[in-house]
Parts: C-alpha cells; sequence; structure tokens
C-alpha cells in the first residue's frame, strides 16, 4: 500500500516538475524562435514559435559588431568572475565573525547588516561618492558600486553558518589550537561550499545583468561597456534611426530588423548564463555537513 500511495505522490510530482520546467523553457523558445524570424513576419503576424519564413539578418547585424561584442564579452566575463569572487569571499568574512555566538556585540553588528537591507543612501549619495573615488570610465566603474557586498548575502551566508554547522566541529578546533582564521579556512568555508555557491550564482547574476553602473559611470571610455550596456546602446540606435525625421536616415533604417534584433540581443546576453548555471546547480541541496560530528 505503501508504495502504491509513493508510486502516485510520485508521478504527480513529476508530471507538476515536468509542467513548471515547460512553463520556464517556453518563454526562452519563444525568444529564441523570433530572433530567427524575418522582420516583416513578426510585423505582420506577431511572434510565433513556429516561425512562416526565418531569417537570420538580426545575428548577422550582431556578427556585423563583433569586435565590440567580443570586447563586451571579455568585459562581462572579467566582472563577473572578480566581482562574485570578491562579493562571496567578503561576504563570507563578514558573515562567519556574525555567526559565532560568543562574539561581543554580535547583536548589535547584526542589527547593523539588517538595517542596510532596509535603508540605503540612495544614488545621488552613492554616485557622488564613487566619482570622487576617480572610478569613471574604469573597470572598477563595472566592478565596484553596489554590488561589491551584499547585506543579504552575508545574511543567508551567517544563518547557514549558525544552521548548519555543527558548534562541536568549532569547539574541537579550538582545542587543537586552531586559530578562527584556521577554523574559517579548513572547516567553514569547506562546510559551506554549498551556500557560498548559491550566493555566488546570485552575485554573478547580478554583475552579468547589470547595466547601471555602465550608465552611470561609463560616459567617456566605451571600451569599458559590458555586454548590457553595449547591447542596450545598439537597441536605442536603431530606435533612434528608426524615428529620425531624416528620410535617408530613415529608409536605412527600414532595411534593419529592429523588432528581431531585440530578441537577438536578448538571447545573446542571456545564453552564457543559460549554460553555465546546471553546473552548479547541484550544490544548491547538497549537504556537505553530513556526518562532519562522529561519535
Amino acid at each position: 500500500m505503501r508504495e502504491k500511495r509513493f508510486s502516485k505522490y510520485q508521478i504527480l510530482s513529476n508530471g507538476v516538475m515536468i509542467l513548471w520546467t515547460i512553463l520556464i523553457i517556453l518563454p526562452f523558445l519563444l525568444l529564441f524562435m523570433s530572433s530567427v524570424t524575418d522582420e516583416n513576419t513578426l510585423v505582420a503576424y506577431g511572434y510565433s514559435y513556429v516561425p512562416k519564413k526565418f531569417s537570420i539578418a538580426a545575428y548577422s547585424y550582431i556578427i556585423q559588431s563583433g569586435g565590440k561584442i567580443l570586447k563586451a564579452y571579455g568585459v562581462s566575463i572579467m566582472v563577473t568572475l572578480i566581482g562574485t569572487l570578491l562579493n562571496v569571499g567578503l561576504s563570507a568574512m563578514m558573515a562567519y565573525p556574525l555567526s559565532v555566538r560568543n562574539l561581543p556585540g554580535r547583536k548589535i553588528l547584526n542589527f547593523f547588516v539588517f538595517f542596510t537591507m532596509l535603508f540605503n543612501g540612495g544614488i545621488v549619495p552613492s554616485y557622488l561618492l564613487w566619482s570622487s573615488l576617480g572610478v569613471k570610465d574604469t573597470i572598477f566603474a563595472q566592478l565596484l558600486p553596489n554590488f561589491l557586498v551584499s547585506a543579504w548575502n552575508v545574511m543567508m551566508i551567517r544563518t547557514y553558518f549558525t544552521t548548519s554547522i555543527p558548534e562541536a566541529l568549532y569547539e574541537a578546533a579550538e582545542i587543537d589550537g586552531a586559530s578562527q582564521f584556521q577554523i574559517f579556512r579548513k572547516i567553514v568555508l569547506p562546510l559551506g561550499k554549498p551556500i557560498l555557491v548559491t550566493m555566488g550564482t546570485f552575485a554573478g547574476l547580478t554583475y552579468w545583468n547589470d547595466w547601471t553602473n555602465g550608465l552611470y559611470y561609463i560616459t567617456r571610455n566605451k571600451d569599458m561597456y559590458n555586454v548590457q550596456n553595449l547591447l542596450n546602446t545598439m537597441v536605442s540606435n536603431i530606435q533612434y534611426l528608426a524615428s529620425s525625421s531624416n528620410s535617408n536616415v530613415t529608409s536605412a533604417a527600414a532595411s534593419i530588423p529592429s523588432t528581431a534584433i531585440q530578441m537577438a540581443i536578448a538571447f545573446v546576453a542571456i545564453l552564457p548564463i543559460m549554460l553555465i548555471f546546471p553546473f552548479f546547480q547541484k550544490y544548491y541541496t547538497k549537504g556537505l555537513t553530513l556526518g562532519g560530528v562522529k561519535g
């Protein structure tokens, strides 16, 4: 009887997850199919999963800017990798002391971090601060403002350290003469890998999808544009050409598949994340602390 109930429950669960997966995949599929659809067909018939007429004109337009695209990808990859490592490393180093139960002033420090999740200085003070530090039109403009340390990440990592790593491990390490740095490096970081990878994924997505830093702090050096900034600029240029009152410009813009290009740009921007994300999924539910305390 139990096996039969479990089988029915498992079938229902699998069915729900399959349906949910399909609903997640369908928008991405529609996005891609729209990007390879002829512009006139898109205007006449709208978006469709089965285009009436295929065209790769949108991707040809993007390839024509291949040098800029590759350079922007390089900036995005470098900023995402360095920014994610810094974000996770600094957040973990801040979260570990907050998870130590006998830390003097622990409650006050936790409240201070939590308070920054509710209130911040706003865009103007942040802009004035970072501009005064000389990050404008440099790679640091894409890296440092807004995302270097996340209070949300700190609180999530701190909670994981507090609830998922046995206190007995800390006590045993202290008895063996380990310093706090050694405990952090040899115990906390290995056992905290699931939450660190999870928070790192969120931080990486934030860095990859960010376009506001480039908008605020990159004004002259366009070589510092990331993928999002460059693709947004391409979309803006296309829209400007389409709305121009100059007849020559308007006729030139008419030959550009603007709608399909926007779909292609969106697909190009999310493609790397879609390819990388599955490799980190195993860490989300994997409990590395299982069996950490023996005997």
